[in-house]
């Protein structure tokens, strides 16, 4: 076909003389190719002229004016960048300060030169002794209370911080275990059948007793297939508090009026009665339990991934959660035993911690102990000052400050809505 289309007759071409049949179909091939790429040029042309998206072209996205005032979003806690150690060493500075200040601080205000002159003298045997009176009141009575208060603050913290990360609960604290229950139980027991016979020490040694009772008793329940599992042990906990608590309600109801003052003073927690024959066995349970406790903070960064990739990691999560149980447990139960029991310390103070340098427990651990020893040691300052010459428990101030700082947080994190 030499053309796609016909011509008019006017215009059509006259008929070449004949060639010879080669040439003829040499030529006839050459005007074919000819004409087939012409015609598809055209017909490219025409389909794209047709298939040419002819719509208007997408509107630029309308964005809203930008508000008058800036609009404040949820923002995260600003975690403090200074190193562990600096910033251990400038909070222990700060509890020296507030315990030098506490121990001014009484029914007779002594000035904090005196104090330090006095501790000094005791400690080191160098400089002049004070007045008597004053150094019977600064060492002999408010020294000890004041040291017990910092101890029982960094035992509950850290015991807190190590609790709510073995249990994987953010509402833990060192009673979940069921441990103030039995330890109550225990005091409650020496109080009202002794009459008091066995002095403080006896109701401290009941109160331990009663303690480990208590937690040996939610370890055997809260146990499956001879592993220790989070849930079971936290269910166990409270049923065993409960349990306990049952018995020692019964004791007050048989204990005499003066019994019970001292049931409910001790079970609301104080440290008015501190000496110094009892702090050489807190101190040193407390303060070697927090360094060993220490030890394990890249195990605790583990047991935050999940029980799995912490066996991934090398963690043997089963043995490390016993040890650190058991270990918490010991802590709380000392603690308890001299000072009572006394609420929202290790649940406070280990989210205050954490939303300042963040949940590394190789940071937590240390830092929280320290705070934990200053913020008691204020609590305590206040119970025996804002309601002179009655003194207030601590459990009393603490529970004042530790529940609305409770809501704050439920308030704070939403995402505990959802889980």
């Amino acid at each position: 076909m030499p053309f796609p289309f016909a011509l008019p007759r006017g215009l059509a071409p006259r008929r070449a003389a004949a060639l010879p049949r080669g040439l003829a179909r040499a030529r006839k091939a050459t005007l074919s190719r000819g004409l087939a790429r012409a015609r598809g040029r055209v017909l490219l042309r025409v389909f794209a002229a047709r298939t040419a998206d002819t719509s208007p072209a997408p509107a630029k996205e309308q964005r809203p004016p930008p508000p008058s005032h800036p609009v404040k979003g949820p923002r995260g806690p600003r975690i403090v960048k200074i190193p562990t150690a600096p910033l251990l060493v400038a909070l222990l500075a700060v509890l020296a300060a507030t315990m030098m200040v506490a121990v001014s601080i009484g029914a007779v205000t002594i000035p904090v030169a005196d104090v330090w002159q006095i501790v000094w003298h005791h400690l080191t045997g160098s400089g002049s002794a004070a007045d008597p009176a004053l150094d019977q009141i600064v060492w002999n009575f408010r020294t000890p209370r004041v040291v017990l208060a910092a101890l029982v603050g960094a035992g509950l913290a850290v015991s807190g911080v190590v609790l709510q990360a073995v249990v994987a609960n953010p509402l833990a604290d060192p009673y979940v275990l069921g441990v103030s229950s039995g330890a109550s139980l225990g005091a409650v027991m020496v109080i009202t059948m002794a009459g008091g016979a066995l002095g403080g020490l006896g109701v401290s040694a009941a109160a331990f007793a009663g303690a480990m009772i208590a937690v040996a008793l939610v370890f055997v329940l809260g146990q499956t297939r001879g592993r220790v599992a989070p849930t079971r042990l936290v269910l166990s906990g409270v049923a065993v508090g409960y349990l306990f608590l049952a018995g020692t309600s019964y004791l007050q109801l048989q204990a005499t009026p003066t019994e019970l003052r001292s049931v409910m003073f001790w079970m609301l927690g104080s440290v008015a009665g501190a000496k110094w024959n009892q702090l050489g066995l807190v101190s040193t349970v407390v303060i070697g339990s927090t360094l060993f406790l220490a030890l394990f903070g890249r195990q605790l960064n583990a047991l935050l991934a999940g029980d799995e990739s912490a066996t991934a990691l090398g963690v043997d999560v089963h043995r490390l959660r016993a040890v650190l149980l058991v270990l918490s447990s010991l802590l709380t139960g000392t603690v308890i035993a001299v000072a009572g029991g006394i609420g929202f310390v290790g649940l406070m103070i280990p989210h205050l911690v954490r939303l300042a340098v963040g949940a590394d427990h190789r940071r937590l651990l240390p830092l929280a102990a320290v705070v934990g020893s200053i913020y008691l040691v204020v609590v305590d300052l206040l119970s025996r000052t804002v309601n002179r010459p009655n003194e207030l428990p601590l459990g009393i101030l603490t529970a004042l400050f530790g529940a609305p700082f409770f809501l704050w947080l439920l308030r704070r994190n939403r995402s505990l809505d959802a889980g």
